[in-house]
């Protein structure tokens, strides 16, 4: 008697399991209706005013062919496909009413609300909402376009997945990627493989490996060794172009105008080189500043034979022209004489100013604890040296040549001739001297942006 019970509870069971699994037929009506028998398989051919009804599923053509056995259907001219929010448009079409599966393999349109999507072909799952489409994929909204070569788009959970040649845009800027991913209802944004993002506003180039962009935090993060170029035309109609690269780059939406550049960063500006490891570039303000950051080697800048270092750095730019440079705290500037290979004026300070007019370096003021070795030269032959200290110095400079120095502050001179510097340059430096060889190289990092332009032509 168990068993018996066993056994009805078992089909009772499975009989509840195989009714609520099992799919409605689809109805079809229109103008003319012709049934047929092909290779033992019932068909109905219908003409004119095609009607097709599943559950809430709605499908309208102008001809259609039901396969009765198989619950299926082809789908012939002005195809229109409506459940819920989603309209689905195309010449040609299959439907699969087991499956709950539409399919094209000619060009198809899918609108949902404020979204619109095109494409060469494509295949809608109605149960899991989920949409394939492959071959020049276009999807916009009322802020983004997209193209893609494939692309999946998930309607219950506003999920974007595009692959091959992604490109997005809006008003402002363009993204290209291998692939992406976007969550509009939460507007998370990542892309991966060959990142390229235009700004048009204000001709900012990044490229990089992976885009993070989160529009709710307002941040965004690009990894993977970003490059940053800038072109900026100046007012003499000539071109200057800003490099940046780092390990990483982010913006935050708090300082709209700011990108931060993050560890082993390396820049070139015109005559300026720099490595360190933190740089905010402000282009709203026009200013980069440079910080030492904990455990890390000194911020280091070059401007052609002069190496400066220190804590911070502040380059302001007018017209992206530099205007003038701050080294705050453990300042040191190194000058490399042209003629002989050890011998470099020096001087290091708390703080340092340079200042500049045209572009060309007009003014250096330090402050603060100045010491100075200065090689002296008479009529371009070397005559030894100065070693100098004061509270604060200012030298002025004509055509990149010193005119005057002047000293503040208990001042303090030693002269060291010639016959005791020579041969022992090496000697005569301050205790903070170090020469950094590594300076970035401009003539790479031209030679990426323009692999980087011809790729993404």
């Amino acid at each position: 008697m168990m068993k018996k019970l066993i056994i009805v509870f078992i089909l009772i069971f499975f009989n509840s399991v195989f009714s609520q699994n099992k799919t409605s037929p689809i109805t079809i009506k229109g103008d003319s209706l012709k049934g047929k028998l092909v290779n033992g398989e019932n068909i109905r051919e219908v003409i004119g005013n095609v009607i097709i009804i599943q559950d809430d599923i709605k499908i309208t053509c102008s001809k259609a062919i039901q396969y009765l056995a198989k619950n299926s259907a082809l789908l012939i001219g002005n195809v229109v496909l409506t459940q819920d929010s989603v309209v689905i448009k195309t010449e040609r079409g299959k439907y699969f009413g087991d499956l709950k599966i539409a399919t094209s393999d000619t060009n198809v349109y899918l609108k949902n609300e404020s979204i619109n999507l095109f494409a060469n072909s494509g295949k809608y799952n109605l149960n899991t909402k989920i949409a394939e489409f492959i071959g020049e994929v276009v999807f916009y909204d009322s802020v983004t376009n997209l193209k893609s070569i494939k692309l999946n788009y998930e309607k219950e959970n506003e999920k974007i997945i595009a692959v091959g040649n992604v490109t997005v845009s809006d008003s402002l800027s363009e993204i290209k990627a291998d692939s992406l991913i976007h969550l509009r209802n939460t507007k998370l944004t990542k892309g991966f493989g060959n990142i390229v993002i235009f700004n048009k506003d204000n001709n900012v180039t990044i490229s990089g490996k992976e885009l993070l962009d989160d529009k709710n935090s307002g941040v965004s993060k690009i990894f993977g060794k970003p490059f940053l170029t800038q072109i900026e035309e100046l007012s003499n109609g000539t071109f200057d172009t800003l490099f940046i690269q780092s390990e990483y780059m982010e913006a935050n939406k708090d300082s709209s105008s700011k990108l931060f550049a993050i560890d082993s960063v390396r820049i070139v500006r015109g005559d300026f080189l720099s490595n360190n490891d933190y740089t905010i570039y402000d282009k709203a303000d026009e200013k980069i500043t440079i910080i030492k950051q904990k455990e890390k080697r000194t911020p280091v800048l070059w401007y052609e034979n002069t190496q400066v270092t220190g804590d911070s750095i502040y380059i302001n730019l007018d017209s992206s022209k530099i205007k003038s440079v701050d080294i705050f705290h453990n300042s040191i500037l190194i000058s490399k004489d042209s003629l002989y290979n050890y011998r470099f004026n020096q001087m290091s300070g708390d703080t340092t100013k340079l200042i500049f007019r045209d572009g060309n370096l007009a003014e250096t003021n330090v402050y603060g604890n100045v010491l100075s070795i200065y090689y002296l030269f008479e009529e371009d032959k070397p005559n030894g040296l100065l070693k100098s200290s004061a509270r604060n110095i200012k030298i002025l400079f004509d055509e990149n040549k010193v005119t005057d120095v002047k000293m503040y502050g208990s001042p303090i001179s030693e002269f060291h001739p010639e016959n005791l510097v020579k041969g022992n340059e090496k000697g005569f430096t301050l205790p903070t001297f170090i020469i950094y060889e590594d300076k970035p190289n401009r003539n790479k990092f031209k030679k990426m942006y323009n692999k980087i332009s011809i790729d993404q032509i």
